[in-house]
């Protein structure tokens, strides 16, 4: 998966100044564009779209130095349809407007080419398992919150602690699925990842279909069609160890297994350890097997 990858990248960089089709860099890769986008920026720190652009503004911003052609024709080249398009895109990773760096020689930003390389630590070893599951139904609340890689979400700490304890108690006695208990729900994420972005978040249970039973207020109900799933199990402090689960299985798991990830609602299973800052967890996230 790796050498594929760096043929992505070879791939970006032979065509910075032409159109670039995230499909066709899926074919490169041999996986599917969602399964791409989501490797792409587990490993990069960055959504795909956001270093093709870097990388061009990198290369334009060497072109604006060197004062060979005019700057319109450097915005034309690398895709903007006028030179204030390309003015506000420059400034806004340069920190200075082309004209201006022209004029001054200014220092510049410079985004790096990526390549992707595999370190062996050896120091852990990932618990999964992998299931195929029928058709089931995440039953409960629902709230729109901004996408958080690293250390707490304020948004949905405050719309968990806006759950009444007696309604979760509820939803608790509807679970007959597997994870058990109350889960998280993550769904309907931006395919690029980025930090801030918006999801759609459920406090609630995995049922075996819709619950006829008479539901507390505000409960909604998500379908999920039968499928594969990863499970992967975790436990350490929270949320660190949670937030490290998440990052290793796109930089670890995923690379060395025959598997990529398919569109779907991601189950998160938390349960804290009386008296601790630990934490158990069981990471479920919707895959399909690579065809041979």
């Amino acid at each position: 998966m790796l050498e594929r990858l760096n043929q992505v990248m070879e791939h970006i960089e032979s065509r910075l100044d032409q159109p670039i089709d995230v499909g066709g860099l899926a074919r490169i890769a041999a996986t599917s564009e969602y399964h791409l986008r989501r490797m792409f920026s587990a490993l990069a720190g960055m959504p795909l779209s956001e270093y093709v652009r870097r990388r061009r503004l990198t290369v334009a911003g060497a072109e604006v130095l060197s004062g060979r052609d005019s700057l319109l024709e450097i915005a034309v080249r690398y895709g903007y349809g006028s030179g204030e398009a390309f003015a506000r895109a420059f400034r806004a990773v340069h920190g200075v407007g082309p004209g201006e760096a022209r004029r001054t020689g200014a220092a510049l930003v410079s985004q790096p080419r990526l390549s992707f390389h595999l370190t062996v630590e050896g120091n852990s070893s990932m618990r999964y398992r992998v299931v195929d599951r029928p058709a089931f139904t995440v039953t409960g609340l629902k709230a729109r919150v901004p996408l958080v890689h690293a250390g707490p979400n304020q948004a949905i700490i405050d719309f968990v602690r806006g759950i009444e304890p007696r309604t979760l108690e509820r939803l608790e006695k509807l679970s007959d699925q597997e994870p058990q208990g109350i889960v998280s729900v993550c769904d309907d994420l931006d395919p690029s990842r980025a930090e801030g972005t918006e999801l759609d978040y459920y406090q609630g249970v995995i049922t075996s279909g819709p619950v006829a039973s008479p539901l507390p207020e505000g409960t909604v109900a998500l379908a999920v069609p039968a499928g594969t799933w990863a499970v992967f199990s975790t436990s350490g402090p929270a949320p660190q160890a949670i937030q490290y689960l998440w990052r290793d299985v796109f930089t670890q798991w995923f690379p060395s297994n025959p598997y990529f990830s398919r569109p779907g609602p991601e189950i998160l299973r938390t349960r804290l350890v009386p008296g601790t800052a630990e934490a158990d967890a069981e990471l479920w996230l919707p895959v399909e097997r690579e065809q041979s």
